[in-house]
């Protein structure tokens, strides 16, 4: 058939497509195993094919990787804590009813010479077969990682595991140049000469790196969990109140100001305050002197991180190029009005209906408000009292792809307002000081907008009431059809004027009806 998915040219991990139709909406449950120097992660995606949420997400911290560079083998006891793992996943698999389970092994197991007999204890005691990715594979599949979360992104995506790290080059939707290196922070713990030789082998692998990459001065994607750790940090000191890791965004001075808090902390009260576990908390301030040196050499432009990665990658490469052009914010959000909403579909007529309000904007601001209107009623269970807490919670908490934590807020503001009139007094403050006053004011008139649209129709398939906007007269106008002039009552009226209050604008009080 024309439209199947082919398989990757190099290999194909799921032994199967996933995506048969490149017009699916749907991804089933597919698990993935990613067997790293220093943990070994089992995620089952579920929900929407472009935007696939974490059914299932657990890791477990066995350090494979520790003690290879002196002893060449995987760390005994790390080796029996990633086997009883291993069982564990695929007693999960079964009992879940996941066809099989797609796993990779990275850095530790493809450089230990006793890597092929732990693949072969595994597959053995599991029935998993493992496939073994080389760094420059890793590096494709963690840039393809980034892609999935951030359409048209451009610059360099760094993954660092336990024993090595990659660069790669993404633009225009593509993987370009990528290179490995030895800079594990696993890896280099017991570098010969201590701190002085570790940061010397670092000083020399970036140079390596730089002159094989050349310039990179777009923005700097960071993947991998020792990164994550260090934004966590970054976070605390800042008071940074959003605490969602993907697309959090650093400067090179919050990095630098974060390595020098780093130095001056006492590491375990510090570890116990971000809540990260003792063996990643060991590995950050190696993670720190490689970041330093990154920034020192690559000079990009800002430095954001990506929960996405090698999993996610692997979701990626099976996906038709159609399916990678859709927006990722967009079908999440379908996907969520199909399960959850009361009037599947009603979202875009509500869309159509608040459009008026929103004619000249941005196309940024336009995939905002579309995903306000599909996702105005997903959170209708929720008790009526906290409905508006839990909308805002919904859009700045979920896995939603493809934005930034500005974008976040503001969709959550909107989505509040839809459910209530002030945002005064709620818990929600802080966060939304990452907004600035004229875009708090935009999403209070979307939800106000989208608060007053949900209220006019009976029937989702008849268009029954229409807004009149004029940004240049500042007036305001509703038109309703005849048989939908009863669903005007006292407080459709007070809806309409809290909306006209929040425009400024002034109301026409005829109502006219066709």
């Amino acid at each position: 058939m024309d439209d199947l998915v082919k398989p990757s040219e190099k290999w194909d991990p799921f032994e199967r497509p996933l995506f048969d139709n490149p017009k699916a909406r749907d991804l089933s449950r597919v698990g993935v195993v990613d067997i790293g120097s220093n943990s070994v992660r089992l995620v089952v995606f579920d929900g929407a094919a472009r935007s696939p949420a974490y059914f299932f997400n657990e890791k477990v911290m066995c350090a494979l990787g520790a003690g290879l560079a002196e002893s060449g083998k995987l760390n005994p006891d790390g080796r029996l804590r990633a086997l009883s793992a291993l069982r564990r996943f695929c007693t999960i698999a079964k009992g879940i009813g996941l066809p099989s389970l797609t796993a990779v092994a990275t850095a530790a197991v493809r450089e230990a010479s006793d890597g092929n007999d732990f693949i072969a204890q595994v597959q053995s005691e599991t029935g998993l077969k493992i496939h073994v990715i080389d760094g420059e594979e890793e590096a494709r599949l963690a840039a393809q990682g980034v892609l999935l979360g951030w359409p048209g992104s451009y610059g360099l995506v760094c993954d660092i595991g336990g024993g090595s790290m990659e660069l790669a080059e993404i633009a225009n939707g593509q993987v370009g140049q990528r290179v490995t290196s030895p800079l594990g922070p696993l890896k280099l713990i017991n570098v010969p000469g201590g701190k002085k030789g570790r940061k010397a082998v670092i000083a020399e692998t970036l140079d390596h790196l730089r002159d094989q990459m050349g310039p990179q001065s777009d923005r700097l994607f960071l993947v991998g969990g020792s990164w994550r750790a260090l934004a966590r940090i970054d976070m605390h000191r800042r008071g940074y109140p959003l605490h969602v890791m993907h697309e959090y965004q650093m400067t090179a001075r919050d990095v630098k100001a974060t390595l020098r808090y780093i130095e001056d902390c006492d590491l375990e009260a510090l570890r116990q305050t971000i809540r990260v576990t003792q063996s990643r908390m060991a590995l950050v301030p190696i993670a720190a002197e490689i970041l330093k040196g990154l920034l020192k050499r690559f000079k990009p432009h800002d430095i954001a991180v990506s929960s996405y990665g090698i999993r996610e990658g692997l979701l990626y490469e099976q996906m038709p190029q159609a399916m990678r052009d859709r927006d990722p914010l967009i079908e999440s959000c379908h996907f969520a009005e199909r399960k959850d909403a009361r009037l599947p579909g009603f979202g875009m007529r509500l869309h159509k209906f608040i459009s008026p309000l929103f004619s000249k904007m941005s196309p940024s601001r336009a995939r905002l408000v579309r995903a306000a209107c599909l996702l105005h009623d997903v959170s209708w269970r929720a008790h009526p009292d906290f409905r508006a807490e839990v909308c805002f919670e919904y859009a700045t908490r979920a896995n939603l792809g493809g934005l930034s934590h500005e974008e976040r807020i503001f969709l959550g503001l909107a989505l509040l307002h839809r459910y209530r009139n002030s945002r005064a007094g709620t818990r929600f403050e802080e966060l939304l000081t990452l907004l600035d006053e004229a875009n708090q004011k935009q999403a209070e008139i979307l939800g106000k907008a989208m608060r007053l649209g949900a209220m006019l129709w009976a029937d989702p398939d008849d268009e029954t009431a229409q807004l009149h906007w004029s940004a240049k007269t500042k007036t305001l106008s509703l038109t309703l059809t005849a048989e939908a002039s009863p669903l005007f009552g006292e407080v459709a009226e007070a809806r309409l004027n809290s909306l006209a209050a929040s425009l400024d604008a002034k109301l026409r009080t005829d109502m006219r009806l066709t």
